[in-house]
Formats: C-alpha cells, structure tokens, sequence
C-alpha cells in the first residue's frame, strides 16, 4: 500500500534523484525574525514538480498554510524569511500587512485587454493516470496487511530509535485504560516480536498477558445512551 506512512521505500528499487542543493551557509542572527517567523509549505513549489496523491500529503498542502495565515497573517509570504529570492507573480493582493507595492494598478483579473497575467498551459501538472473508477473507498477492503510494512520499518531503526519509539509511546499511553495499552502491544508484536517486548516493558505491563488477553465487550447502544437520558438529582 503506497498511502501507509510505514511503508519502506527501499532505495534498491526507487534510488534517489538529485534535484538541487539546499545550502546552510550561516546561522540565524534573530530568533524571533529567521526562526519564529519562517512558514514552511509544501504547496510552495516550482514548475515542473508535482503533488502525488499521498492522503497525508494532500491534507498538508492545505493544513500547512492554513496555519500559517492564522498564526503570521495572510501576507506571512511578505515577511523577509519567507520572501522568495526571484520574482513571483500571483494573483493575491491586499490583505492585512501588505507591505510592497501591492502590484499597484495592475489588472486583477484574466483575461484581460492589458496584456497582464498571462496564463501558462504549458507549465501546468499532468494529468494523473489512472486506471478503473476513482471513488471514495474503505482502503482495507484492499489490503488487510497491518503488520509487513510497519515490521519493516521496525528492523530497519537503530537501537536508539526503538527505545525513543517505545520511550515516547508509553509516554503518551501512561493514562489509557490497560486493554488498550494491551491491543497495541498486540499490534506492535505482529509487525516484530522485538518492537511488542520492548514496548511492552516500556509501559510496564506484561507481555504474555497482553499477548493473549481480550478487549472488554462493548457496551449495546441502549445503555451507553441511557446515561444521557437519566435525570439528575435533587
């Protein structure tokens, strides 16, 4: 499954492509200007790189800027850290903070009689092959394969990163009830025997009892309800 964010990509079968340098020549000279400021986004791309239809990449071509109109303003790309170095033309004009010309009285819209903002068919992403009926699905109807990738994933970390891993679950699992802590023991011990144990004894409970105990029997509709419809006393 391509959309599994534990999925290993294994450079044997996708080798890596240089596509350009990213140089660090000095350090950030004001925190609060280079650092607090800076607005990373994925949307932010030139022509010629696309967006694949990854689930959590395209979550994030929106979520990311989002964020950052909220936290810096609409005009965040106007700030010096986020500035582009080359020109960049856009439709998106005034806005709170517009600090440049604002493409003074330049045409805001296309097509036009002025000759401004020229479109580019040739510069636009391809369309995306597919193959069969694109719909919204249940993905594990598909695949029901929970374990394989993550295991890999698992096998290919360090020493240092498993105990972080299960260092940093348990952690967030401290106050969650104990068949839960259970389950993901179970989980963890499908994809690797290795990663159960260890987390396992990074929550302090035992193994051979996570292994095989069972989740408690859902409450029936009618009584988690009822205490909704139970009148108060007094």
């Amino acid at each position: 499954n391509p959309f599994d964010l534990t999925k290993v990509w294994y450079h044997g079968d996708f080798p890596l492509r240089d596509v350009g340098i990213l140089e660090l020549n000095r350090n950030p000279e004001n925190f609060f200007a280079e650092i607090e400021q800076a607005a990373f986004n994925p949307a932010n791309i030139v022509d010629g790189i696309g967006f694949s239809p990854d689930k959590m990449l395209q979550g994030r071509l929106f979520s990311y800027g989002d964020a950052q109109r909220y936290r810096l303003g609409v005009n965040n790309n106007l700030i010096p850290v986020n500035r582009p170095k080359c020109p960049v033309h856009s439709y998106h004009r005034d806005g709170q903070m517009r600090t440049d010309g604002n493409y003074g009285d330049t045409a805001v819209y296309e097509p036009n009689s002025f000759g401004e903002w020229h479109d580019t068919p040739s510069r636009k992403e391809p369309p995306l092959t597919l193959h069969g009926d694109a719909y919204d699905y249940d993905e594990r109807e598909l695949d029901d394969d929970y374990y394989t990738q993550p295991g890999k994933l698992w096998r290919l970390m360090n020493e240092a990163d498993k105990q972080a891993t299960c260092r940093n679950t348990a952690a967030q699992m401290k106050e969650v009830p104990l068949f839960i802590r259970q389950r993901h023991v179970r989980a963890c011990h499908n994809a690797d025997p290795e990663y159960g144990a260890m987390l396992a004894q990074a929550l302090g409970i035992n193994l051979d009892e996570a292994l095989v105990a069972e989740d408690p029997a859902k409450p029936s509709w009618d009584k988690r309800n009822a205490c909704h419809r139970q009148k108060p006393e007094g």
